[in-house]
């Protein structure tokens, strides 16, 4: 609980939460789960750049 304390306070201080982050993993796993898996990290890399950013 003493690990998270200034993360649960800066939710009730300032509204902040990690959602943005957690919808971005989400859709980084839907995207390598199209393809079964990554072999070549560098296109994969590529590929999330052209396509999220």
């Amino acid at each position: 609980m003493s690990i998270h304390y200034k993360n649960i306070l800066n939710y009730f201080d300032n509204r902040d939460t990690n959602t943005s982050a957690e919808s971005f993993n989400a859709k980084i796993k839907a995207f390598r789960a199209q393809f079964r898996g990554v072999r070549n990290v560098e296109f994969f890399l590529f590929r999330l750049t052209n396509i999220f950013a």
